[in-house]
C-alpha cells in the first residue's frame, strides 16, 4: 500500500512540475520580449529605462497625439498648444 501512495504522489508532483514549467516558459518568454522592447526603445531614444522616464515618454507622446487630433478636428490653437507641450516634454526627456 505504501508503494501506491508513493507512486501517486510522484505522478501528481510530475504533473504539477510540468504545468509550472509550461507556464514559466510561456510568461518568461513574454517578459523577455517586453524587456527587449523597452531596452531597444530606451537605447534608441537615449533615455534611462526607469519607470519615471517611461511615464514621461508616454505623457509626451499622448500630448503629441492630442495635438494632432485637435489639428485634424480644426482646433488650431488647441492643436498648436498640444504639439508644443508634447515637444517640450519630449525635448526635456530626450537630450
Amino acid at each position: 500500500m505504501d508503494g501506491f501512495f508513493h507512486w501517486l504522489g510522484d505522478a501528481i508532483g510530475r504533473v504539477i512540475r510540468s504545468v509550472v514549467g509550461l507556464l514559466d516558459s510561456l510568461f518568461g518568454g513574454l517578459w523577455r520580449a517586453m524587456d527587449g522592447f523597452v531596452d531597444g526603445l530606451t537605447q534608441a531614444l537615449g533615455i534611462s529605462d526607469s519607470v519615471f522616464s517611461l511615464g514621461v515618454l508616454v505623457i509626451g507622446v499622448l500630448l503629441l497625439i492630442s495635438g494632432v487630433r485637435a489639428l485634424l478636428r480644426g482646433g488650431v490653437v488647441g492643436g498648436v498648444i498640444g504639439l508644443l507641450l508634447g515637444l517640450l516634454v519630449l525635448g526635456w526627456l530626450i537630450q
